[in-house]
């Protein structure tokens, strides 16, 4: 089981991490749950995949404290304001169920599983999530991707969830001038870029001149940033992608981008 579980556990931390919208808030959760199955390895269901059962003790503390209501440090609070008053928005368990289902991959019956509901009421959850984080907000994006088939297939998909592609940028220098100007609420950034420059980089300049912008990155090794050693990413998806994965992604992300700057759907 010792194994089986060092090898989910990067993927906790990111599904915290999107949950949270904050790594290290993601990571505390996924640190809680690591801890509550030392304390207790009888809590991991041998009946059920270790993954599985990973993902369900985590929900189980997730829920338990009131999800998004921990007492936040200073420098949370105005994420945690942000993502209260959204999720007056939203059913029960609906982000949960999108994530788990699209970035993580879980089937019908594993989403089921780790939220203790049937196979039928996770398929709703996942649908019903769709539709309520789509409807919900719109914003700015800047595109950080050098490959230009990639950038296009991005924008389409972020441009038919109703948000608008602001600008695509191809180096870091580029990514820069470009965030500076236009503002985006936004970025969703590619790890390597054209001129062999880093988006990481690039997406930590403009944080430094934007300030609290909601990022996602895309690579192919999400497994070397999701060490919890470091200052790493809440959002991450793994190419090649999905169109699903990236509009979860999104949804996600946007769930926590700030109020001033984007518009209500509908």
């Amino acid at each position: 089981m010792g194994d089986a579980l060092a090898r989910d556990v990067p993927y906790l931390r990111r599904y915290a991490r999107a949950l949270t919208g904050s790594q290290e808030r993601g990571d505390r959760y996924a640190a809680a749950t690591l801890e509550a199955i030392v304390s207790d390895p009888s809590v991991i269901d041998p009946g059920h995949q270790t993954r599985i059962e990973l993902f369900r003790c985590f929900h189980e503390i997730w829920s338990s404290s009131g999800a998004l209501v921990e007492d936040p440090d200073a420098a949370d609070r105005l994420l945690e304001q942000r993502a209260q008053w959204r999720l007056s928005g939203l059913s029960v368990n609906t982000r949960e169920a999108l994530l788990l289902s699209a970035i993580e991959g879980f089937p019908p019956s594993g989403v089921a599983r780790i939220l203790s509901v049937s196979n039928g009421e996770a398929a709703d959850l996942v649908e019903r999530a769709r539709d309520e984080m789509g409807r919900m907000l719109t914003g700015e994006v800047l595109i950080i991707e050098d490959e230009a088939i990639i950038a296009m297939d991005l924008s389409a998909i972020v441009e038919s969830m109703g948000h608008r592609v602001c600008d695509i940028a191809r180096t870091r220098e580029g990514a820069v001038g470009v965030g500076e100007r236009k503002r985006p609420d936004l970025i969703l950034a590619d790890i390597q870029l054209a001129d062999k420059s880093s988006g990481i980089d690039a997406v930590n300049d403009l944080l430094e001149r934007l300030g609290d912008v909601p990022v996602i990155f895309i690579t192919a090794f999400p497994e070397r940033l999701l060490t919890g050693e470091r200052p790493e990413p809440a959002f991450l998806i793994t190419k090649p992608y999905s169109e699903e994965q990236v509009r979860a992604a999104v949804s996600q992300a946007m769930f926590f981008a700030s109020t001033e700057s984007l518009l209500q759907a509908g």
